[in-house]
């Protein structure tokens, strides 16, 4: 079959039930998010196999769908095709529906109440026709949902995204220390991590981030006594507040008054520790839509005022 027929043959419909179904790895899942009987993704999937000739996913009952070779480049592709002709669409239709309809973005948890709030609240004042949906993730996750198409970018620390992820820089963060207020230690202007390794340490426990905060111990020839761990941000804080021990943190509140009414007392660090990158972050294979575009512009703008009252 020559390629004019194959494009008579596939419709843009099929592919998208085709995008979907991969994403969400199950033909129910997809339709479900679609909002079209089982059978249609199905008999698109099925369609396209015969058109192709190829085979795209492995069907197994407990582990859903898994994508073929064959797969996994129509799937490139075929994201590739539907962004190529929306951003054709949007410059045909003008700036008016650029900036219409949803945009998927996956954020890394404990930076959401940081910077999302504002940037959404921008996004709807200068482009009230965008609808933008926010998954939260933890660090793995967030390249997980770029490279399945579940989230076109992500607003998340540079931490466990692959090399077909590309990011732009917003910010460097360095950490700080959480100190009851009370702590010896608070009289200090800047804190050694050798006067903190004997003290009892509360962990934020996210993947990779713990990581990262063991790691700034270990590769000094530290080890920290871990006494408490929590993948809850202001569980960690409110932990300290009641003097359970100490953190290592990255974003401070504007207050430093947990939810349970105790004090947080931040102090630097005053070793040389490696600090993490705060970045918007997209599919490197993709070309990103004016959406897109708007929610990165709208990130560094949030991050830099965010900077600036920091400093």
């Amino acid at each position: 079959m020559s390629t004019g027929d194959l494009l008579r043959e596939i419709s843009l419909t099929q592919l998208r039930y085709f995008i979907r179904a991969a994403e969400r790895e199950s033909m129910t899942r997809a339709a479900e998010d679609l909002y079209v009987a089982q059978s249609a993704v199905s008999s698109a999937v099925a369609h396209l196999e015969k058109e192709l000739g190829v085979q795209l996913f492995i069907r197994r009952h407990a582990k859903g769908l898994i994508l073929t070779a064959a797969g996994r480049e129509l799937l490139l592709r075929a994201r590739q095709l539907l962004t190529s002709l929306a951003e054709s669409l949007e410059v045909i239709a003008g700036d008016a529906q650029a900036f219409a309809g949803t945009l998927q973005v996956a954020c890394f948890s404990p930076l959401a109440p940081f910077y999302l709030p504002s940037v959404l609240s921008g996004l709807k004042l200068a482009h009230p026709a965008l609808d933008v949906h926010v998954s939260e993730a933890d660090a793995s996750e967030v390249g997980q949902h770029l490279e399945s198409g579940r989230a076109e970018i992500a607003l998340t620390y540079d931490l466990a995204l692959g090399d077909c992820i590309d990011r732009e820089v917003l910010a460097e963060i360095r950490p700080y220390v959480a100190l009851p207020a009370g702590h010896k230690l608070v009289e200090e202007r800047a804190v050694h991590l050798a006067d903190l390794a004997a003290e009892p340490m509360i962990l934020v426990d996210l993947p990779h981030s713990r990581d990262y905060f063991t790691g700034v111990f270990t590769d000094r020839g530290l080890q920290p006594n871990i006494q408490f761990r929590s993948s809850n941000y202001e569980t960690v804080r409110a932990m300290v507040a009641q003097d359970h021990g100490y953190s290592l943190l990255h974003q401070r509140p504007a207050t430093d008054t947990t939810y349970g009414g105790g004090r947080v007392v931040a102090r630097p660090i005053a070793d040389d520790v490696e600090p993490l990158r705060v970045v918007v972050a997209t599919l490197g294979a993709m070309r990103i839509s004016q959406r897109a575009r708007a929610f990165a512009d709208r990130c560094r703008a949030v991050v830099a005022h965010d900077l600036g009252r920091a400093h």
